[in-house]
C-alpha cells in the first residue's frame, strides 16, 4: 500500500472509531437495562404480561365478485406491485379501413326502425373513428349513445318503408394490440366501469356455477394474470367451436354451466371466459365487433374479399391494476381448431394459443362493450348488439336484406 494511501484510510478510521465506540456502548447497555426490569417489574393492571402468540401461515388469497382482487390484491403478486404511472405510447403502425353498410327495403308496408352498431365512440391505442357519412331516404337519422357510454348506434326511420334505402360509411384506423408483462404502468379503471364488470348480466352469472368452476380450474394461483391464464387455457381445452350454429351464437353462459356442455360460437365461449374471470372477482368483458381484413395469423381468422356481411366476432378482455384491460380470444384458437384441422399437439396451435392470450390483431373493430341494453325508440331490451337490428310494422324483423363492404384505404 502506498504510504498516502495509508494515511487517508488511518485518517477515516479516527474520524469512524469514536461514532463506533459509543454506538458499541449503547448496545451493550441496552440489553443490561431491559434484563434489570425484567428482574424487578411485576404485572399490574396497566402492564399485563404478555402472551406469546404462534403465527400461522396465510393460504391463499379467495376472491369472489362481491370481493374482488382490485380491492384486496394477494400480497406479493403483480397486482399489489405497481410501479409509478406513466403514460402509454402509441403504437407506429396503423391501417385505415372504410366500412359501408346498405341496407335496401322492398314491398315492406308501414313505418320501419332501423339500428346500426357503431365503432367505439373513444378512441383507444388500437382503434380510433375518423368519421360518418350516410345517404338514403329516411325522414330521421342521427347518432344515439346509450347514457353508460358503452354503446353507440346510427337510428333511423322511415313513416313508409316501401321503398327505403340507407347507405352508411365509416372510416376506422387500428393497430394490433399487445399486453406487455413487463410493463406495470397503466392509469387506474374508473371504480364505476371495474364494478359494472364484475356484475352478472341476463346471460353471464357471476357466482353459483360459474364461481365453482372458476374455484376448480385456478385451484392455489394467487396472481391474478395467471389465473386468468389458467381460466384462458381451461377454456381453450374443454369448449368446442360449433360451426353448426348461426352468427356468432347466442352468449348464453347459464345453459352451458348448468349443462356442463362447453362452447358454441365467439359470444358463448368468450362469455363463458368472462363469467368465469367474475365469478373469482376478476373484472372481465366481452368486446362486440366486426372482422374487417385478412388476417396474418391463420386465413380462417380474417377475411378474404371485401365481405364483411357476416364477419361480426366477440372478443374478450379481463382488468388486473397496473396493467389494465389486458386483451384475450380463446374462441379464436377454437375456431383455428375446427376450420384449420389442426391437433391438439399442432405446434402452430400451441403458438396461437400463446399469441391470443394478450394480443388482438386489429384486423377486426371493435363496436361496443354493452349488455342487456335499450335501445332509443325501442322498449324491450336485449342481450348484446353486434348485428343491425330492424323493427317494421311494430315487430322485430330478424331477416332483412342489408350488406357490409370493407376495404383498406391509404391517408
Amino acid at each position: 500500500m502506498k504510504r498516502r494511501d495509508f494515511l487517508a484510510s488511518a485518517a477515516a478510521l479516527s474520524l469512524l472509531a469514536p461514532e463506533a465506540w459509543a454506538a458499541r456502548k449503547a448496545q451493550a447497555a441496552k440489553p443490561a437495562t431491559s434484563a434489570k426490569s425484567r428482574g424487578t417489574a411485576k404485572p399490574t393492571s396497566r402492564q399485563p404480561a404478555t402472551r406469546h402468540v404462534e403465527s400461522k401461515p396465510q393460504g391463499p388469497v379467495v376472491h369472489t365478485a362481491d370481493d374482488p382482487v382490485i380491492e384486496r390484491p394477494p400480497q406479493g403478486t403483480t397486482a399489489s406491485r405497481l410501479p409509478p404511472v406513466k403514460a402509454q405510447e402509441p403504437p407506429n403502425e396503423w391501417r385505415t379501413y372504410e366500412i359501408t353498410t346498405t341496407v335496401t327495403l322492398k314491398n315492406r308496408n308501414g313505418p320501419s326502425k332501423l339500428w346500426l352498431p357503431l365503432p367505439l365512440n373513444q378512441d383507444t391505442l388500437f382503434q380510433r373513428t375518423l368519421g360518418h357519412s350516410w345517404s338514403g331516404n329516411p325522414a330521421t337519422a342521427g347518432m344515439r349513445r346509450l347514457p353508460d357510454g358503452n354503446l353507440e348506434v346510427f337510428y333511423c326511420e322511415w313513416p313508409d318503408s316501401n321503398d327505403a334505402t340507407l347507405s352508411l360509411t365509416t372510416l376506422v384506423t387500428t393497430a394490433d394490440r399487445h399486453f406487455d408483462v413487463t410493463r406495470r404502468t397503466i392509469a387506474p379503471e374508473r371504480e364505476d366501469i371495474l364494478r359494472r364488470n364484475l356484475q352478472a348480466s341476463q346471460l353471464i352469472p357471476n357466482e353459483g356455477l360459474a364461481f365453482q368452476l372458476g374455484e376448480r380450474i385456478i385451484g392455489r394461483i394467487k396472481d391474478p394474470v395467471a389465473q386468468a391464464k389458467a381460466i384462458y387455457d381451461w377454456v381453450v381445452d374443454n369448449a368446442i367451436y360449433d360451426l353448426s350454429l348461426p352468427g356468432c351464437g347466442t352468449g348464453d353462459v347459464r345453459k352451458q354451466l348448468i349443462n356442463g356442455d362447453y362452447g358454441g360460437r365467439s359470444a358463448d365461449i368468450n362469455g363463458l371466459f368472462v363469467a368465469i374471470c367474475r365469478a373469482i372477482g376478476i373484472p372481465a368483458r366481452c368486446v362486440y365487433g366486426l372482422r374487417i381484413g385478412p388476417s396474418r395469423l391463420f386465413r380462417s381468422l380474417g377475411l378474404s374479399s371485401d365481405e364483411a356481411t357476416r364477419s361480426q366476432h366477440v372478443r374478450a378482455e379481463f382488468y388486473v391494476p397496473g396493467y389494465g384491460w389486458i386483451p384475450v380470444d380463446p374462441s379464436d384458437v377454437r375456431r383455428a381448431i375446427a376450420l384449420e384441422g389442426m391437433r391438439d399437439r399442432d405446434s402452430n396451435l400451441n403458438a396461437l394459443k400463446k399469441v391470443l392470450f394478450g394480443v388482438w390483431e386489429m384486423n377486426w373493430i371493435a363496436f361496443n362493450l354493452g349488455t342487456d341494453i335499450s335501445l332509443p325508440g325501442k322498449q324491450s331490451t336485449q342481450p348484446f348488439l353486434l348485428f343491425p337490428q330492424l323493427e317494421s310494422g311494430g315487430g322485430r324483423i330478424d331477416s332483412f336484406p342489408y350488406s357490409i363492404r370493407t376495404r383498406q384505404v391509404e391517408l
